[in-house]
């Protein structure tokens, strides 16, 4: 392999993404059934994805302790009985500066357009901050019936938690409010139940075994970019993109997937690739075993990096992210 470029022959690797082609002809349960939509708003780093992949009993949305890890929206899946929730985890919502922002905060605001409840998700360490306040007023500009949901609460002392509550409430009106770590899981039950019932009565939205929206192509892209945010620093992790360039079947049941991961300078591919390519071997590897362990068959994983100044203002690769250009 060249300098730029990370693989391994010799990995495995698959999505529970796979499970939606098993699943693409599977029926609701007999009888009146529920479903609508549930869109997770917040501020980066909220806890949005985690919350999303815990409702969901699987990982959707990737995470990173970074903010703006969420890029485009993402609709997961939740089947309980005869309710299925479409759950529409979001970009975190931020002051905007370049097109790639732009069209990520307006994916976001889009979100809560149609959905039936709108969450939206504080981190109750941070408390009411500047960030918060401007989603709080647009918010008050009108939505679905909104909830609040206090995120991090294992993180927090719980004696702090109902004087934030009233600071929320007495800016914003919430139908329910839920205080729950979406690490721990405490608390995502009860909301995980009244989001049920909160469901109108209407057929499926999607087939009983689909998790997501989003394809085997897209996930792979994804979970690259994830162990890029959580193995490099500083401005790397924000101005790197992934793309999935290539996907080829092989007859043993493994697949070939090409990535090309693109960065605004040159320095930034220098510190991705690593000493005598280090770093994009890591990434790579720790990719291919996620990658294994969600499609569930071997997977051969080819990193390629390139520097491609301004791809962040460039509406081809908006489109590949699945956003919208708003110019």
């Amino acid at each position: 392999m060249a300098d730029e470029n990370g693989g391994d022959e010799n990995g495995t690797g698959a999505t529970d993404a796979s499970a939606k082609d098993a699943g693409a002809n599977a029926a609701p349960p007999a009888g009146p059934t529920r479903a609508g939509l549930a869109a997770v708003l917040g501020a980066p780093n909220a806890g949005k994805s985690t919350l999303v992949n815990r409702l969901a009993g699987a990982k959707v949305s990737i995470v990173s302790n970074k903010p703006q890890t969420t890029r485009f929206r993402i609709r997961a899946i939740l089947n309980e009985g005869p309710t299925q929730v479409v759950l529409t985890d979001t970009p975190g919502i931020f002051a905007p500066r370049r097109r790639l922002d732009r069209a990520m905060v307006a994916a976001a605001w889009g979100g809560a357009q149609d959905a039936d409840v709108a969450m939206l998700v504080v981190d109750a360490r941070a408390g009411l901050t500047d960030p918060l306040r401007a989603i709080i007023r647009k918010l008050a500009q009108g939505t679905p019936p909104l909830w609040l949901v206090l995120n991090k609460t294992d993180l927090f002392d719980t004696k702090r938690l109902l004087p934030l509550t009233a600071e929320l409430t007495a800016l914003l009106s919430f139908a329910e409010t839920f205080m729950i770590s979406a690490e721990t899981g405490d608390g995502v039950d009860r909301l995980r139940a009244r989001l049920c019932e909160a469901m109108p009565l209407g057929p499926w939205l999607f087939p009983e075994d689909e998790l997501s929206d989003v394809t085997d192509r897209m996930l792979a892209a994804e979970i690259v970019r994830e162990q890029i945010l959580r193995q490099t620093h500083e401005e790397v992790p924000h101005h790197a993109t992934v793309e999935t360039e290539s996907w080829q079947e092989r007859k043993d049941g493994s697949v070939r997937i090409d990535c090309t991961i693109y960065v605004g300078r040159a320095s930034q591919k220098a510190i991705l690739i690593g000493d005598r390519g280090s770093r994009i071997r890591e990434i790579g590897q720790r990719a291919r075993a996620e990658l294994t362990k969600l499609l569930e068959r071997p997977v051969h994983l080819f990193l390629n990096v390139k520097d491609r100044p301004g791809w962040d203002e460039e509406r081809g690769r908006l489109r590949a992210l699945g956003l919208e250009d708003l110019d």
